[in-house]
Order: C-alpha cells, then sequence, then structure tokens
C-alpha cells in the first residue's frame, strides 16, 4: 500500500513542517505581510512575514495545524487587504478562507497506467450533474456520488473520464471554467480529499481521469487574484494578470501575464500539482487559442503564451511520459500538436472541429439529399501531423450540446427527439465516432439519449438509462469493437484508413481500418446517411470469404423504435470492386452503421 505525501513546487503557499506550517507569498509591492488565520485568533500582526528576494515573503508559525484557517494580510501604505493564499490547496469557500490540507493520501496498490493512446474511449461528465439527485439531497452532485458510477461506466467500456473543471469557483453551481482559486478543489464538489477518493476509485476500475484547466482567464469573479498586493496599471488586474490591451479575453479583462515568470510559474505548478498531488492521469487545457492570442482571428498573438504552453507540456512529457496533455483550440491548427523542436507547442492530441462540425452538420440536415458524403469522408480522413490519434473525434461535448446548440437527438428532432430518426441519426454519429480514426469522446448521457441542452442546475435523469437500455448496450458493443476487447476489430485502433466507397446519391459511404491487414484486423464499415433499404447493394471487400457482422445500429434488440433481424453476415466471392480485391451484396438498412471483420 502506497502513501504519499505531496509536495509544493517552488515552496509557495503552504508548507507542513514537523512543527506547525510555513508560508510563502509573493506580494512584490507589499510594504508589509502577515499571516492571520484560526491558530492565532485571526490576530493582524501576531505572525508577520520577513521579505525575501524577488518579492516573496516567508515565516514558520509553530501554532498552525492542518485544518486550520489563514489567510495573508497584505498591507500597501494606506491599503490593508485580507488575501486567500494563491496556492491555497483547500479553501472554505470562494470568498472563505484558505484551509491548511492534509498532505497524505492512502492512494492504494498504485500500480494504474493510463491505456495507450489509440485505445482510450473518454466520457466527458460535469461532476455537479453527472450523477446529482432529481430531488433532495444536495444542490450539485458530489466526487462521492460519481464513484458510485463508475461500475456503470467500467461495464460501458470507458477507460478515460474528463471531468470538466473543478478547481473552485465562484458559488456552487458552474460549468466550472470560471476559475476563483485554481489549486483549490471545489468545496461544493468534496474538496481535495473527495477529488483523491474518486481518482483511486476510478483507477481501481481501470478508468483514468483526465482534468479539464483553464489557464486563459480567471475568474472573473470571486478572485482575490484581482490588484492582489494593491498594485495595478491602466486598473487593470494588477501582478498575477497583463494590465494593457493584452488583458481583454471573452470572460473579462482577466488573462494572467504569461510573459511575468512567477505567474508561468504559477501556472505550471498548477499544471504539475494534478499530475503529482492528484495522480490525475491527463490534462484538457480550455480554449488554447485564447492563450496564444488576444482575439479569436488569431491577429494579434501572444508569443509568451505559446511558449507557456510548450513550457508544460516539456516537463509533462519529461516527468510523465504516459500521460496526455489535450488542447481546445478549434481552430485546425497542426502546429498544437507539433513537437516543440519543430516549432509546434507539444500537445499529445487536440479537439478536432475538422470532425465534429461536418458530421453534426450532415446528421442533422432536414432533407436527405443536403448530406453530402464528401464532407463524412473529410471528417474521416482529418488528421494533424502524422499521426491519427492527435485528435479527439465527438458529436457531443458541453460546447456542442448548449450556447444555443443540443444535443444531437434534439438538433435532429426538436418535436421528438426520442423518435425514430433521432435515434437512427445519433446512433450513426456515435457509430462513426467510435469507426473514425482519433480518440473517441463521448458525453455524459449520450449513450442513453439525453435529450434538450446542458445545463449546469439540471442533473441527469438516470432514469433514461434503464429506459433506453438497449441504446446503452448499442454504445457498448460500439465501444467494444473500437477498444479490440474481443480480438476481431484490431484495424479500428490502427493508424490507418482507407475510404474505398463514396456513393453521395445512394448517401453510402465504406472504408476500411487497418493494422496490417489480415483476419482479427481488417475492419469494414459501411454507413448509410439516408432513410432507404437497399437489398442488393455490392462493394468491395478486401478479402474473400466470410465477412462477420459485428454491430449493426439498427438491429431490434437495441430499441425498441428499431426493427432490423435481416442484416446479417456476407460472403465475399465476387470480383474486384472499389480497389478491393474481392466483392459482396450487402443488405443495408435506413441510417445505419455495419461494422465487419473476419475471424483470426
Amino acid at each position: 500500500m502506497e502513501t504519499t505525501v505531496e509536495t509544493v513546487q517552488t515552496g509557495m503557499g503552504v508548507t507542513i513542517l514537523e512543527h506547525g506550517a510555513a508560508f510563502r507569498l509573493w506580494a512584490p509591492h507589499a510594504d508589509a505581510v502577515y499571516v492571520i488565520g484560526s491558530f492565532n485568533g485571526w490576530s493582524g500582526d501576531a505572525h508577520p512575514m520577513q521579505r525575501e528576494d524577488q518579492g516573496t515573503w516567508f515565516t514558520e508559525v509553530p501554532e498552525a495545524s492542518i485544518g486550520d484557517r489563514y489567510k495573508f494580510r497584505i498591507v500597501r501604505g494606506k491599503q490593508t487587504m485580507d488575501r486567500i493564499d494563491p496556492y491555497a490547496r483547500e479553501v472554505s469557500n470562494s470568498v472563505g478562507e484558505g484551509v491548511i490540507p492534509d498532505p497524505e493520501f492512502d492512494w492504494g496498490e498504485n500500480n494504474f497506467e493510463l491505456a495507450p493512446w489509440n485505445e482510450l474511449v473518454i466520457y466527458e461528465l460535469h461532476l455537479g450533474t453527472f450523477s446529482r439527485p432529481d430531488s433532495g439531497g444536495p444542490a450539485v452532485g458530489t466526487f462521492e456520488d460519481a464513484i458510485a458510477k463508475l461500475d456503470y461506466l467500467k461495464e460501458l467500456g470507458i477507460n478515460a473520464i474528463e471531468l470538466m473543471p473543478v478547481a473552485e469557483f465562484a458559488g456552487d453551481i458552474s460549468w466550472g471554467y470560471n476559475p476563483a482559486h485554481i489549486f483549490a478543489v471545489e468545496s461544493a464538489y468534496g474538496g481535495p480529499a473527495g477529488l483523491k477518493k474518486f481518482i483511486r476509485a476510478a483507477h481501481q476500475r481501470g478508468i483514468g481521469v483526465i482534468l479539464d484547466v483553464v489557464y486563459n482567464h480567471f475568474g472573473p469573479s470571486d478572485l482575490d487574484l484581482w490588484q492582489f498586493d494593491g498594485w495595478s496599471e491602466n486598473d487593470k488586474g494588477g501582478i498575477y494578470f497583463y494590465n494593457d490591451w493584452r488583458s481583454s479575453t471573452p470572460w473579462g479583462d482577466t488573462r494572467p501575464d504569461y510573459g511575468r515568470g512567477e505567474v508561468r510559474q504559477y501556472i505550471c505548478d498548477n499544471a504539475l500539482m494534478w499530475l503529482e498531488d492528484y495522480h490525475i492521469d491527463g490534462l484538457r487545457f480550455d480554449m488554447t487559442l485564447f492563450i496564444r492570442s488576444v482575439d479569436a482571428m488569431l491577429e494579434k498573438p501572444i508569443p509568451e503564451g505559446w511558449s507557456l504552453a510548450q513550457w508544460i507540456n516539456r516537463e509533462v512529457a519529461e516527468r510523465y511520459p504516459s500521460r496526455i496533455t489535450i488542447a481546445e483550440d478549434l481552430q485546425n491548427d497542426e502546429y498544437l500538436t507539433k513537437p516543440e523542436e519543430l516549432g509546434g507547442a507539444g500537445f499529445g492530441a487536440q479537439w478536432d472541429a475538422g470532425f465534429v462540425h461536418p458530421l453534426r452538420d450532415v446528421l442533422t440536415q432536414v432533407h436527405d439529399e443536403h448530406r453530402c458524403m464528401e464532407k463524412v469522408k473529410g471528417a474521416l480522413l482529418h488528421e494533424y501531423n502524422i499521426d491519427v490519434f492527435e485528435r479527439v473525434v465527438y458529436t457531443e461535448s458541453h460546447d456542442e450540446v448548449a450556447n444555443g446548440k443540443q444535443r444531437v437527438p434534439s438538433e435532429i428532432n426538436p418535436e421528438d427527439p426520442d423518435g425514430w430518426h433521432a435515434q437512427a441519426r445519433s446512433t450513426l454519429g456515435a457509430a462513426m465516432v467510435m469507426t473514425a480514426p482519433g480518440i473517441p469522446m463521448l458525453f455524459q448521457g449520450q449513450e442513453f439519449l439525453r435529450t434538450g441542452w446542458f445545463d449546469d442546475t439540471k442533473p441527469l435523469k438516470w432514469n433514461r438509462e434503464k429506459r433506453y437500455r438497449g441504446l446503452v448496450d448499442l454504445y457498448r458493443d460500439l465501444i467494444s469493437a473500437r477498444r479490440n476487447l474481443n480480438d476481431v476489430t484490431r484495424g479500428l485502433t490502427a493508424q490507418n484508413i482507407e475510404v474505398f466507397h463514396v456513393n453521395n446519391e445512394r448517401k453510402i459511404i465504406a472504408f476500411r481500418r487497418f493494422d496490417q491487414g489480415g483476419p482479427g484486423d481488417d475492419t469494414i464499415v459501411v454507413a448509410n446517411f439516408a432513410n432507404h433499404l437497399w437489398e442488393d447493394y455490392h462493394l468491395g471487400l478486401p478479402a474473400k470469404g466470410r465477412w462477420t457482422l459485428r454491430v449493426n445500429t439498427q438491429w431490434e434488440g437495441y430499441s425498441e423504435a428499431f426493427d432490423d433481424k435481416h442484416t446479417g453476415d456476407v460472403q465475399a466471392d465476387g470480383e474486384a470492386r472499389d480497389g478491393q480485391a474481392s466483392s459482396a451484396s450487402f443488405r443495408i438498412p435506413p441510417y445505419v452503421c455495419l461494422i465487419y471483420s473476419q475471424d483470426s
């Protein structure tokens, strides 16, 4: 059994001593700084701090102990300001006090490693709504609530969870992209101990945890960092922020100063803390576009933001080579995932706008004739650099199902989001996610036909998981094929794709996923984007012989709305076709994805 004691990078914030605690703070413009807290009756002058080089202040407090609350009292001229420690690992709440954390935690048998990136299937979830009770109980879901759903996710086949941000934010209900204290874990969710228990429980089930982090802005509310030590220019944010035109973001004038060494260290320390102290398996960086540029048009670049991303990714790669960093940039810029030595930012992967936007457009068209198979082909073939697993592919994410957009079933048929059209085309989209090259991702509840739009005040309705248990089974089977759990679809975990048939008139597309090729490897995917049954549709196949149907998304067993029970295996004994060595006749139901391979 492993028990670890977390370390505080650069000695900032609180360090637990054999007797008491040490405190270090960066406040270069302060004239005096004091530690005040429950250990000294909140006395304003009982524990003065000594000025060090580079604008830091330090003191040791023998009376301080784990669980005590504290703040820093900063004096500058006639100003006196009580501030929460920027490095506070725990806070009472976003406008409360820092809490001296307990550094020890029993991680149990700590031998977990994240699955290889080509085998990852990510499930994005919002802690506050994922497992929150519909009525009664706390206002938001907690880590403890989410732990109760981990066995469900394991059964589904998920091997990586992506948590929307859990750093302390204003209030108790939020998406999380308004961090007030980036080192502290949201108290309403269960604080740092709750997060560690959740990660330990996930690892025990073979599930990795990736965490969203927000470094493109802080706050903007409940933000003690604002004019932290009393200094600022142009009435802007002070030492942690740009104090000129670079401060402006879509969320307020709160962009961190990526060119200031102490702020760069602050952000890098935060990224590494999640990996070291919490055993987080990866980080997803929120909207890196606004780290590397002031504006969405990239007309005002921020070179030091780019270099900060390079530094963090370099540190992660050197210290934790199996962990993953993911950029949300959505500009289809391959330099996000290029190596630093080639001028890239060095992220492991990035969310792929080149997949989600064209595919959602095709799926949500009202009329079949407007569905463009070339768009589908382009989405399948889109890649960054030379590694198809540098992209994360999805049809739903927290951004894609809010802010004026809805879940795919609701976009398909707002009047009947539970009906056949919505079920058939949304699961067709999910099948494209699971068979396309890339790292597939689902958004919470997608597998049981969650409708409407994402709202951080509305919990998932878990009764739908029982109502649509057949669709959950379909997602489970798609994930099983994607991960090659039955050792018959290895091609879905490989780099290669060959789109060998595109029929825009009939809305049929077929492609081959493969590693070396052959039985158990070659995986054939046939998709019909039209409401038309084809009884005798001829397609090429890479080899003669029997091709076994592994998944049929229209199989009657998956939904009461589906009725196909006739589509089955095919026998390839025809002549060469579509650039393939043989061919066969297929029965292709409407709005279906069919996955075939040969037995090993």
